[in-house]
């Protein structure tokens, strides 16, 4: 959703803007703090819940992606999360940076997402290794968009697992408990997660001369 999408994500959320955050459309806004974002925000400012989809929406779509299938699926979640964040706003009590909390609503997006329109369950495994190759093999070798390619390809289970563990840092047990699985099928499905991935993208690899 690009920030096109404003206006129509502001429809319900916001009372008359603040007069001491209202802007002409002829002269750019300054850069709010992010207590002069929050402030704004809570105070029913369009001016000020517009600088905060802008500042924070480019980051929280590269989130939603690797959740998703689908730019389309992502999208979904980028707007739910955010709709979500000005909602609750008035509620975050400033225990961590305000991107960490925006993230956070848009990962609980992206799980609610999947219970409702994904049947967790991991695809045959027919046609991959049971291990690592190398236990040292290293995503850091590929560059973004290869790797989003096919982490949105694994089944829905194994890229919740893989994300929330290798990318959110939950660890299995809270991994286990958000997705209603024990912490040890949480350990297997992330194993076979990254044994799919390095599978995938050594099928990328071109072949050596």
């Amino acid at each position: 959703m690009s920030a096109a999408a404003w206006p129509a994500l502001a429809i319900g959320l916001a009372k008359p803007a603040d007069s001491a955050l209202t802007v002409s459309r002829s002269t750019p806004s300054a850069a709010l703090s992010e207590e002069e974002l929050i402030a704004g925000c809570l105070r029913g400012s369009q001016t000020a819940q517009k600088q905060l989809y802008e500042r924070y929406s480019a980051r929280m779509m590269a989130v939603c992606l690797r959740y998703a299938q689908t730019t389309f699926e992502a999208e979904d979640v980028l707007q739910e999360g955010f709709v979500t964040v000005f909602r609750t706003l008035a509620g975050f009590r400033r225990e961590c940076p305000l991107e960490f909390w925006i993230r956070r609503i848009m990962v609980n997006a992206a799980l609610r997402q999947h219970r409702r329109n994904a049947p967790l369950v991991a695809v045959s495994d027919g046609d991959y290794p049971e291990t690592l190759a190398s236990e040292e093999f290293t995503f850091s070798n590929y560059a973004y968009g290869e790797l989003l390619a096919v982490v949105q390809e694994l089944a829905p289970r194994y890229r919740l697992v893989f994300n929330l563990y290798a990318i959110e840092g939950y660890t299995h047990k809270e991994i286990g408990e958000m997705l209603d699985i024990s912490e040890g099928t949480s350990k297997s499905q992330y194993s076979r997660a990254r044994v799919v991935l390095q599978t995938k993208l050594a099928r990328l690899q071109p072949p050596a001369k």
